[in-house]
């Protein structure tokens, strides 16, 4: 581990200070323009969770997680691209909103893409990486030319087998497609990109916080879609608040303070290994949130038609288990960049998935008590600061006695 573990106490890495910090990483903001890029690629976070809201099944869980992985791969390539190339003049912001269109395309092919329109995602897939790499071409951000070309015959060679996969269709589509993220996502980060690019670390966390925050509002909103279906009573605004506070509880894990303490712990690691912990915490683990979010809102979305009946068991394992996914999702975030306490999310997983029992008797109980389970895990936390925080006190007055200052 990179980063020194008396982060997990809340404050900044040892030996680490504000001013140091910022010199070593130039502070780059995100543009509107990649604000604009993640809209339009969150769409496919709605298309998604569409396909689990009809069929709450095993297949159609595989399929949403693994088009969620191809897509998402050349997401992050966007946000490592745009986190080394600037979208600053005219021709490079033309080339962007190309890609953006290249995402849109994908996301209108993403419902039927196992059912003929596999051939239509593969082509949209490839302007997708086609623009990447011409755009990457511009980046001095890179230690090794042989590295952008490593990076670029990757992704060539698993569009080129995604467009095959979406021609041929079938269990050939369906093998290729799984084959090819787990090679980009298992195989290929630690041999061919971990250590040769720069990653200004404050931008590249802003660009992923943005992403997720925009996905859980997305989930928020398609609640309030199925909602608005129903009159407006008690019942339904109990069943609203209850949704809201959920995902607060999913911004409240993240937002509360991971994001802050992991802008600094990739800034303090050394820029040889920032690499490869871009890859397994905005990644693995951003992955891992992501499709969580998505189960969560395929979830709520079908229990807002009638949030006080049973869910059905798709439906309740969705919610749950989008839950125990998220928090360990998260707690795999913290482990790798060394931050916060990793050991009581991952428990806390273990009870979120046993609301799905809950959700067999009424969605709305399920949800509050996902509600409750994410408050008790943020009570012991906050609890687990304080004791922290007052046993380090003491040890400095004894310290201080000590040494009779």
């Amino acid at each position: 581990m990179w980063v020194d573990r008396r982060t997990a106490s809340g404050g900044t890495p040892h030996g680490v200070t504000a001013s140091s910090l910022r010199g070593q990483d130039q502070i780059e903001r995100v543009s509107t323009l990649e604000l604009f890029f993640d809209l339009v690629f969150v769409f496919t976070i709605t298309q998604l969770t569409g396909l689990l809201v009809h069929d709450p099944d095993l297949l159609h869980l595989l399929r949403v997680a693994v088009l969620l992985a191809i897509i998402f791969w050349m997401y992050g390539g966007y946000a490592w691209l745009t986190n080394a190339v600037a979208a600053d003049t005219t021709a490079r912001r033309l080339v962007l909103l190309g890609g953006m269109a290249g995402f849109l395309l994908v996301s209108l092919t993403v419902p039927e893409a196992f059912e003929g329109s596999g051939l239509a995602f593969g082509l949209a897939y490839a302007v997708v990486v086609l623009v990447h790499i011409g755009l990457f071409s511009r980046t001095q951000r890179v230690r090794s030319a042989s590295d952008l070309v490593r990076v670029g015959l990757l992704n060539v060679a698993g569009a080129a087998l995604i467009l095959v996969g979406g021609a041929v269709g079938g269990v050939t589509q369906l093998a290729l497609w799984i084959l090819v993220p787990l090679v980009w996502w298992l195989v290929s980060p630690y041999r061919v990109v971990s250590g040769g690019f720069d990653i200004g670390a404050v931008h590249f966390v802003e660009r992923h916080g943005l992403v997720l925050i925009i996905a859980i509002g997305e989930s928020l909103v398609e609640l309030a879609l199925g909602l608005s279906e129903l009159e407006l009573g008690p019942s339904v605004a109990a069943a609203a608040v209850l949704g809201l506070a959920l995902s607060a509880c999913l911004w409240w894990t993240y937002f509360g303070g991971d994001d802050t303490l992991a802008e600094q712990a990739l800034t303090a690691a050394p820029r040889e290994r920032r690499g490869r912990l871009a890859i397994e915490a905005f990644g693995h683990a951003t992955l891992g949130l992501l499709l969580g979010v998505i189960a969560i809102a395929a979830g709520l979305e079908a229990g807002a038609h009638d949030p006080f009946h049973p869910l059905d068991i798709g439906h309740a394992v969705a919610i749950g288990g989008g839950a125990a996914l998220y928090l360990v999702s998260d707690a795999w975030f913290r482990r790798r960049l060394g931050i916060g306490r990793a050991g009581p999310r991952a428990v806390t997983a273990i009870p979120a998935l046993g609301t799905v029992a809950v959700g067999l008797w009424a969605a709305a109980a399920q949800v509050a008590t996902l509600v409750l389970v994410f408050a008790i895990l943020f009570a012991l936390e906050s609890r687990a600061k304080v004791i922290a925080y007052r046993d380090a006190g003491s040890a400095s007055g004894r310290h201080r006695s000590g040494t009779g200052e």
